[in-house]
């Protein structure tokens, strides 16, 4: 079977640190295929404490450091999410890649930017203190809720209601391509993966490495794909990936169901 060739490859959310980080996966899945860009969509870290990463995140940063290295022919991006602030210049100097806030690059004609997400989720950005919060107890009940599903079903709400709130990031994403006149935007941060258009602009979200299925993007000449990628495959040492093309409004919450002030702000399909 002939290796996967891509133009970009887009993966966010691993959390190293976090007990609950698919780093391994994520390692296996980048050395799986072929690609000339690699984007790592923010939130590659869970926080700032260095301490907590396991040798398989080591390993993933490793990894990175090689892929950036000019006679790889790679393009390594890192953008800044709301979990690494404060890591930008350490990532520089610890694998060799270049930092943004936002990156905009042209292929086949078409404008596209990548974004972490969290600038259009007015609860990160105005409650920092509770979000962080939040995201601890949410890393709490992820590591509980293996076969245990009512866990699983109190963290589904919790994620839906709390944490996630993709349509609103799908939103401001898309108005946000509007003002900078791009095609096409990439978002983390909801660890909801995810299509919308609206117009001519499209809307695409990673989804995560925290989560099953982990889930990542590529580009090439066909278009835009997000991919599932199968953990247990490693283990059976086979490597096996399932992929879904374009998912239109996977995982986006009932505006019904949210509270306060998360009325939907409609995203149109």
């Amino acid at each position: 079977m002939p290796t996967p060739c891509y133009d970009t490859v887009i993966v966010s959310d691993l959390h190293l640190g976090s007990e609950v980080s698919r780093a391994k996966a994520a390692l296996h899945m980048l050395k799986a295929v072929r690609y000339r860009r690699l984007i790592l969509l923010g939130d590659i870290f869970c926080d700032l404490n260095f301490r907590r990463l396991k040798k398989e995140h080591w390993q993933f940063l490793s990894y990175i450091r090689k892929l950036s290295n000019p006679k790889r022919g790679v393009e390594v991006v890192w953008v800044e999410g709301n979990h690494d602030q404060g890591l930008s210049d350490v990532m520089s100097h610890l694998v060799g890649v270049e930092v943004y806030e936002e990156y905009e690059w042209c292929y086949q004609g078409m404008r596209h930017l990548a974004v972490h997400g969290h600038q259009f989720d007015r609860f990160v950005v105005n409650n920092r203190f509770t979000s962080q919060l939040f995201a601890a107890v949410h890393e709490h009940l992820q590591k509980l809720s293996f076969g245990k599903k009512r866990i699983v079903g109190f963290l589904e709400r919790f994620d839906t209601v709390w944490l996630r709130l993709a349509h609103k990031v799908a939103a401001g994403a898309l108005a946000h391509a509007q003002r900078r006149n791009v095609e096409r935007i990439f978002c983390g941060h909801t660890h909801a993966a995810m299509k919308a258009v609206q117009g001519a602009i499209a809307y695409f979200n990673t989804g995560s490495w925290t989560q099953w299925p982990a889930t990542y993007i590529a580009i090439d000449e066909h278009g835009v794909n997000i991919h599932e990628y199968d953990e247990r495959a490693d283990d059976r040492n086979s490597g096996q990936e399932r992929s879904q093309a374009d998912p239109e409004f996977a995982h986006i919450p009932d505006p019904a169901g949210l509270p306060g002030d998360a009325e939907y702000q409609g995203v149109p399909g």
